[in-house]
């Protein structure tokens, strides 16, 4: 793998750029593999990286429907944080977030990863008690967070609707290390690392299909033809249903709805944090180095697989962008789409070994998809190998449902609190 450096990029600007090579290799499919990973997003390609670099298998494939980064990897929001409460997320998303901090180091490619903040805002007494348990449990497992108050939020977003709006901004509940990465740059350098690893990248390869022999499952049915393979991981969001039932592995607590996410046209520097409306509506912003403003909300509330959305969500967004920001209101929307999402009932996770031998799952993201992706890759990658849980995702499992401890951080599975 060519490395990148400052003297590479000096020489490509000197010789034309002819010297760079594929980021990725294409590879044709093999007749049989260790381990074959059904999905080529974030977690798909970072499982196949970490099997290859923390457990020596080479013999590793990432089947991919269509292109990589063109599901949900490409269609969301880019944020990036670890401000959970609840055992079995508190731990996973901080191993995640660490995980982060030095991903572009790993993989020798810029992610863009931007510890910019995040800050959740807070409008009502009540709503910065509940805001101050999470911190402070945040604190006790050693997860970095604080308040600003009023004064302080004034003088670092300035712009804010502080005293206009239908309730009065009090302040805001603030993790310093979070922030947003760059979706494609962290599917190209997973992508690049695994490749260079010996992982088969196939595009344009669906699974169709699961070959079984004596109860087990040995390989997968694809558009490209049979695959072996001794063990099968699925990591494909908004489709697992789908595919979960043609493995055998019956109905799961998942729904598949869609989430839309919004950029606006470039203009010049203007929120420099990730800023969460936390008070009675569901909002979220930043600014992308490019200059356009970067926002979603809810969910669409109904199960779909449509890749766009719908004028009420829009209309619902755009109302909290101007309820916090009015300096927005002449700003143009200049993109718009909706990702497919696997809402659990508890709006937490899954990454575990399912009762079908040799097949593993990966699912239920929620919101949470992509600011996990390095953890999931990275857990879900020793729970194959070693057909155990790593330490942080082993509350993270389907079994929880039957044996009644959700881990239920604020109800953000399809049908809140009715889990």
């Amino acid at each position: 793998m060519q490395r990148y450096n400052a003297l590479s990029v000096l020489w490509g600007g000197l010789t034309g750029q002819r010297h760079w090579k594929k980021v990725w290799g294409e590879a044709e499919p093999k007749q049989h593999y260790d381990v074959v990973i059904v999905g080529g997003g974030g977690h798909g390609l970072a499982t196949a990286y970490y099997l290859a670099k923390e457990h020596g298998l080479r013999r590793v494939a990432v089947l991919e429907k269509g292109w990589l980064g063109g599901g949900n990897a490409g269609r969301n929001t880019t944020i990036i944080r670890s401000n959970y409460m609840i055992e079995g997320n508190t731990e996973f998303y901080e191993h995640s977030l660490k995980l982060w901090e030095n991903l572009s180091h790993e993989l020798n490619f810029n992610v863009m990863f931007s510890q910019r903040s995040h800050l959740t805002l807070v409008f009502t007494p009540s709503q910065r008690d509940a805001m101050a348990r999470r911190y402070n449990i945040m604190r006790l497992n050693g997860i970095d967070g604080e308040f600003w108050n009023q004064d302080r939020l004034r003088h670092e977003v300035p712009h804010l609707n502080f005293d206009g709006g239908r309730l009065p901004i009090l302040g805001a509940y603030v993790q310093p290390r979070a922030g947003t990465a760059r979706h494609d740059a962290v599917n190209w350098g997973y992508a690049r690392a695994a490749t260079a690893l010996g992982v088969d990248i196939l595009q344009n390869c669906e699974v169709t299909g699961f070959i079984r022999k004596a109860g087990e499952l040995v390989g997968v049915e694809t558009s490209r033809g049979e695959i072996l393979a001794d063990k099968i991981g699925l990591a494909v969001a908004g489709h697992t249903s789908v595919l979960a039932h043609k493995a055998g592995l019956g109905k799961l607590p998942l729904e598949t709805h869609k989430l839309q996410a919004y950029v606006s046209e470039p203009v010049k520097p203007l929120i420099d944090q990730v800023i969460v409306f936390g008070g009675f509506g569901h909002f979220y912003i930043s600014q992308s180095d490019k200059g356009g403003l970067v926002y979603g909300g809810d969910l669409d509330t109904y199960n779909s697989y449509a890749q766009k959305g719908n004028l009420p969500v829009y209309a619902d967004v755009a109302a909290a962008a101007m309820q916090i920001f009015p300096c927005l209101g002449r700003v143009k929307l200049l993109r718009q789409w909706a990702g497919v999402m696997d809402m659990s009932m508890d709006g937490s996770p899954f990454i575990t070994k399912t009762h079908i031998p040799n097949l593993y799952l990966n699912a239920g993201w929620c919101y949470g998809g992509f600011k996990a992706t390095p953890g999931s890759g990275h857990t879900f990658a020793h729970t194959i190998a070693n057909d155990e849980p790593h330490w942080a995702n082993r509350l993270l499992t389907l079994e929880r449902y039957r044996e009644g401890r959700l881990i239920d951080e604020s109800g953000h599975g399809p049908v809140p609190k009715l889990q």
